[in-house]
């Protein structure tokens, strides 16, 4: 544990000695039952009134302790958590006991890579816990379906401040709508904020030992994973260069490295998105501007560019290459520098990396599905389903935007502790919180800010990319906060990138089912290989659409019409 989270601890539990004498608000709305123990000794009649206010306000106090079970998603490293911490005692739930005398129970806990599978059994067994977070909205329908879950409508009016309020509405109405059954508000989603376009990552360490000059296109990338592959860079005897890192579905999530997206988009294609197309509504997958894409992906995996095991990895095995610095090129988001930079920079800090951003065509048409959505759901009969709606007004309102006590907190987007950490392993903020709060950091680090106009969380970064800058005693963290805020962020923001307006799917049928996804991605593989000629596209499509993709299109396209 470092001495700055030790200095923060001091100076937290100073503030909650202090702020047991009084009282704060924020965001307009009460905190309730300040001092709410102290209260219930002298006045044990008020009981009720502090369990009225507990249950029907953001952030009013129980006034005794309640434990709920959780379904968890865990994180590799223990979710980067400081030593010491773990799922059930860290900062998020110690905030959340002293703020709301809430403890969480992680009865069932498991990776993300497993947690899908391990959660559908729960649910097909209709044993889920209190508390639980989803991933794929069909699932949320079976939930419903099955009468398995509670209704939160009242609970999200009650106990949800104006500010959360507020973020949901900067998304359009269609975000709630997704978990709106018959009327019913029946789950409390996650706002997937734009993450922006994948940047290509790569060993500038090495380009300077080999003179090769940065890179201004996409092309020029390529010549320079090229140059590493003929170099052997990061190799050792009998080993193979491993060129660009390229996972087998080609298209990645919100949370996910190691894709290909920028090459299809530089022939103007959007796999796995459903887009307009001649006036009508297509899957992305099947258009011509694909199977170019696919032709400029077999002839970089021809030439060796292209990582030449790839079909053999898994997220977890290209995620090792990367920290064991056998691999110095993948497309990856602007956060990056979290996972898996952070550790490969603490193996070795002499590497180092650098982001590029190659504009692609955004002319294209394409529609939003929930298709990377997370949500929150709470067991049909629990006695406080309003308990995750206070969850959320605390650590997405309360501690980013108006406690004074919260440090701990906020210390950990610093230290780049992963999301799993919390109990509730979504994230609610506004549509373009990623891009506003690198600008107001870089005003605050270039005087035309004060720092103290910093939000709570901008503030944590900010004190992590100062320390980065100043030198000396850098952590990887301070490194990670600086490398993707500032210079992953930054080229974004400067090169005047404009997020894609988002246009939902009316009907969320749109989902492409398993059958579909394995066509997909075996006859993506034996193009890329060259197991199969490039006419072999057409016959995928053929075969695509008469598997189940006519159906599905034509259902597609006459509930977006309704």
């Amino acid at each position: 544990m470092t001495k700055r989270i030790r200095f923060y601890r001091k100076i937290g539990i100073l503030c909650l000695i202090m702020l047991a004498a009084g009282s704060f608000g924020g965001c307009g709305e009460k905190r309730g039952a300040e001092s709410g123990e102290q209260s219930l000794e002298a006045s044990p009649d008020n009981r009720d009134q502090f369990w009225k206010e507990a249950q029907e306000t953001p952030y009013g106090k129980y006034p005794e302790l309640v434990t709920y079970t959780l379904g968890q998603m865990s994180g590799a490293n223990n979710s980067n958590l400081p030593e010491g911490d773990s799922y059930e005692d860290n900062a998020y739930t110690r905030y959340l006991r002293d703020m709301l005398n809430i403890q969480n129970r992680s009865i069932y806990l498991e990776s993300e890579d497993k947690y899908d599978e391990f959660i559908n059994i729960l649910v097909k067994d209709r044993t889920i816990p209190d508390v639980l977070v989803i991933s794929d909205r069909g699932m949320l329908k079976e939930l419903v379906e099955n009468d398995l879950v509670e209704d939160l409508t009242e609970v999200f009016e009650n106990c949800t401040t104006d500010r959360i309020k507020e973020m949901y509405e900067s998304y359009g109405g269609q975000v709630l709508e997704s978990v709106t059954f018959d009327g019913k508000l029946m789950a409390v989603p996650e706002t997937v904020i734009d993450h922006g376009p994948r940047l290509m990552w790569l060993r500038k360490d090495w380009m300077d030992q080999l003179g090769l000059e940065e890179p201004k296109t996409l092309e020029d990338a390529f010549k320079i994973v090229e140059e590493f592959v003929k170099n052997r860079m990061g190799t050792q005897e009998g080993e193979e260069p491993i060129g660009l890192a390229c996972c087998t579905s080609l298209i990645g999530t919100t949370s996910s490295s190691y894709s290909m997206e920028p090459v299809f988009q530089y022939y103007g294609a959007e796999p796995q998105k459903w887009v307009e197309k001649d006036g009508e509504i297509v899957y992305g997958s099947v258009t011509r501007e694909t199977q170019r894409g696919l032709y400029r992906l077999r002839q970089l995996y021809n030439k060796g560019v292209i990582d030449q095991n790839f079909v053999l990895r898994t997220q977890n095995n290209i995620r090792d290459l990367v920290i064991e610095g056998k691999c110095g090129a993948f497309f990856g988001l602007w956060w990056t520098p979290n996972n898996p930079l952070m550790d490969q920079q603490e193996k070795d800090p002499s590497a180092e990396w650098e982001p590029y951003y190659f504009e692609s065509r955004r002319d294209i048409h394409t529609f939003a599905s929930f298709r990377d959505t997370k949500y929150v759901v709470v067991r049909k009969g629990y006695e406080h389903p309003e308990i995750v709606m206070k969850i959320i007004s605390v650590l997405f309102d309360y501690t980013r935007y108006e406690a004074e006590n919260a440090e701990d907190v906020n210390e950990y987007f610093a230290l780049n502790v992963d999301p799993t950490a919390r109990p509730l392993v979504i994230n609610v903020d506004y549509n373009e919180a990623t891009y506003q709060v690198t600008r107001n950091m870089r005003k605050a680090l270039a005087g035309e800010m004060p720092k103290e106009n910093l939000s709570a969380i901008e503030k944590s970064y900010y004190a992590a990319c100062e320390h980065y800058l100043e030198g000396g005693d850098v952590s990887s963290g301070d490194w990670a906060a600086f490398k993707s805020r500032i210079s992953a962020v930054g080229l974004l923001v400067d090169g005047d990138y404009q997020p894609p307006k988002r246009e939902y799917l009316e009907e969320m049928d749109g989902e492409i089912p398993q059958n579909l996804k394995s066509l997909e991605e075996d006859a993506f593989i034996q193009i890329i290989l060259g197991k199969q000629p490039m006419a072999y596209f057409d016959t995928f499509v053929e075969e695509w659409y008469a598997q189940g993709g006519e159906e599905l299109t034509s259902r597609v396209r006459k509930s977006h019409t309704k």
